[in-house]
């Protein structure tokens, strides 16, 4: 049962760039919240400067996600009005809030939403790709054997498919794809969206990555998008795979990736690709 009383902890959306995207909503609620926990507080303090704002702000990041919830909660349950913020877009995105949204909901405190910008449906919505369905993937990992096994589990996804990346990252990434995808596979490269130097190319990944560093600069943040797979193309996939297993044990990989070449009549780096075969 909600405490008498108690706090609302609010999950509040905020520009990724550009000032004007912050709603009208949002500032009311920023203004009239009794305490603000945000991922970078002196970001937070930049954005509430713009907008004549002071209000009490307290970081919560995910360093410190665990013991600032409980404080929070504490607050709440005193009858607080807390703004959960992120340095961009909306919270719990590949940004911290999860643990406190959920240790909130247990107490029974009321969680309220009030959107804003998020460069997952930004980009999105300017990528030419489909749109119908898609998968937001987030960050891959940073290490190249786990970001490499990541990304063969998605060789099969249907679905477009959304990524978030470090500039000084940009390059590999988008290498590691093409080794699982193929360079024919569509994709497009966002970046600085909502920002004065705002750009989105789209095109083939192999083409893509001609343009990185070029007219493609590595400066800002960067959102890659790829295409799902053909839905025929990721049965033959499958199939593929399941036939390498299998063919291996007895053949050894080499003889394996020939014979699985010629039944399902590709070329053999195809059967590299899918099966990492060096």
């Amino acid at each position: 049962m909600q405490p008498k009383h108690a706090g609302t902890l609010y999950v509040v959306g905020t520009p990724i760039g550009n000032i004007g995207d912050l709603s009208q909503r949002a500032r009311d609620v920023l203004a009239d919240v009794d305490l603000i926990a945000a991922e970078d507080t002196r970001r937070t303090g930049r954005l509430l400067s713009s907008i004549a704002l002071d209000k009490p702000i307290i970081a919560y990041h995910e360093h410190n996600e665990s013991k600032r919830a409980e404080e929070l909660v504490a607050r709440l349950g005193a009858g607080a009005d807390v703004a959960l913020v992120s340095d961009a877009g909306m919270p719990l995105l590949s940004d911290p809030g999860f643990t406190l949204v959920n240790a909130a909901r247990a107490e029974g405190f009321e969680v309220r939403s009030v959107p804003g910008p998020s460069a997952i449906t930004a980009a999105l919505s300017v990528s030419g790709l489909a749109t119908d369905r898609f998968a937001f993937e987030g960050f891959l990992p940073r290490r190249e054997q786990q970001r490499a096994q990541y990304l063969q589990r998605l060789d099969a996804e249907p679905r477009t498919m959304v990524f978030f990346e470090a500039v000084h990252r940009v390059t590999e990434t988008l290498r590691a794809m093409i080794e699982q995808f193929g360079t024919d596979r569509h994709g497009a490269i966002a970046r600085e969206l909502t920002k004065l130097h705002e750009q989105t190319r789209v095109g083939t990944l192999g083409a893509l990555e001609r343009e990185l560093g070029d007219t493609i600069p590595l400066l800002g943040e960067f959102v890659i998008l790829v295409a799902g797979a053909e839905r025929e193309v990721s049965a033959d996939s499958r199939a593929i795979r399941r036939s390498f297993a299998i063919l291996s044990r007895e053949l050894g990989p080499d003889k394996a990736v020939a014979v699985c070449a010629e039944l399902a009549e590709v070329p053999r780096n195809v059967v590299y690709r899918l099966t990492r075969v060096k």
